[in-house]
């Protein structure tokens, strides 16, 4: 047997030495070595011999197993190196190609518009109202009564704003001003906040309007506040926003929350002041309303008038972006067309 065992080895070592790939090692490894290989079918016949014949025989064979294990491992090495050093030169890629264009997503103008607004109120000095603070979902008493609209405005009509069923008196808010009620609510003066976010509006969508639009609320509320500060605000808002050389003009307006009113207008963008269809030959476009804090407000959150003033402002995240940018109709901030969305550097 131990002759056997021997010739067995001499013509595996034979066999690793002729092998020319790995795949042959795998061929050799269970013609001799596997559980049906020849070795293996020897040390099953070790039953059969003596104590000593099996102590002779059964180290004979482990030692030769071993001796088969070491050359095809060290054979293996051998098949790997150059099987791995010829795909690499099959592979091999030439650093000097230009790469092929991958294409990255933007952030949408919006956004892009609403974060350069903020940074601008937030160099003079103002800081965001904590979310909780400006919900969308909002009541009637937030989004209206605290502001000093009467039970009768047109504004709180069905057709203007969008009632919820999830509870009495509960609706999608319609202007971001009911953040500066909560505002108000939660801390003492000085406030200087601004708070962007959505809004919802029962409007019929066209080129100027949405049902669904982005605006940003700014409130200061200290004492000694005047409407030359709202003027100087803005108009230091408006000059790094579009330029200096954008002329502004305020006109009075009216709004519940605030007395007196303004509305804030910017030479048009598209006719550079001489009239045309955008401005409906005014040669000026609207782009925020304002004014002072109404009395009756400052009183309904506990503050006293008598010691504190302030102004409160509101503009559409849209319409800065149509001035800015010379787009001519509203919706195409929502259509998601790439062409659109793809001429806006982040």
């Amino acid at each position: 047997m131990q002759e056997k065992l021997n010739n067995i080895y001499a013509l595996a070592s034979a066999d690793i030495e002729k092998a020319t790939s790995s795949s042959d090692l795998d061929e050799i490894r269970l013609k001799y070595l596997s559980r049906k290989g020849e070795f293996n079918s020897i040390k099953k016949g070790l039953k059969d011999l003596s104590d000593e014949e099996k102590r002779v025989v059964g180290s004979l064979a482990n030692e030769i197993t071993q001796k088969l294990e070491t050359a095809i491992k060290t054979k293996y090495s051998e098949f790997y190196r150059k099987e791995l050093d010829a795909k690499l030169e099959k592979d091999r890629i030439d650093i000097t190609l230009p790469g092929q264009f991958s294409p990255r997503g933007k952030v949408h103008p919006i956004t892009s518009t609403t974060n350069e607004i903020v940074s601008i109120f937030q160099s003079l000095g103002f800081s965001l109202v904590s979310p909780d603070k400006s919900p969308e979902v909002e009541t009637e008493y937030y989004n209206f009564d605290m502001l000093n609209v009467p039970k009768d405005h047109p504004a709180r009509d069905v057709q203007d704003t969008f009632y919820s069923n999830l509870a009495q008196n509960v609706v999608l808010r319609s202007q971001t001003s009911n953040a500066q009620i909560h505002a108000m609510e939660s801390k003492n003066p000085p406030i200087k906040v601004i708070s962007p976010g959505r809004v919802y509006r029962n409007e019929n969508v066209n080129a100027r309007k949405n049902n669904f639009f982005h605006q940003i609320e700014g409130l200061y509320i200290d004492k000694d506040i005047t409407f030359g500060d709202l003027k100087g605000v803005l108009n230091e808002f408006i000059r790094i926003y579009f330029g200096s050389a954008r002329p502004t003009r305020f006109r009075s307006s009216f709004f519940p929350f605030t007395e007196p009113s303004a509305e804030v207008d910017v030479q048009c963008i598209m006719c550079q002041g001489k009239g045309c269809r955008t401005c409906s030959g005014t040669g000026w476009l609207e782009v925020l309303g304002c004014g002072m804090v109404d009395v009756n407000v400052l009183k309904g959150v506990g503050i006293d008038p008598d010691v504190y003033s302030g102004f409160a402002f509101g503009m559409g995240v849209e319409r800065l972006a149509m001035l800015k940018y010379a787009i001519d109709d509203i919706r195409l901030f929502f259509n998601n067309d790439k062409r659109f969305l793809e001429q806006f550097k982040n």
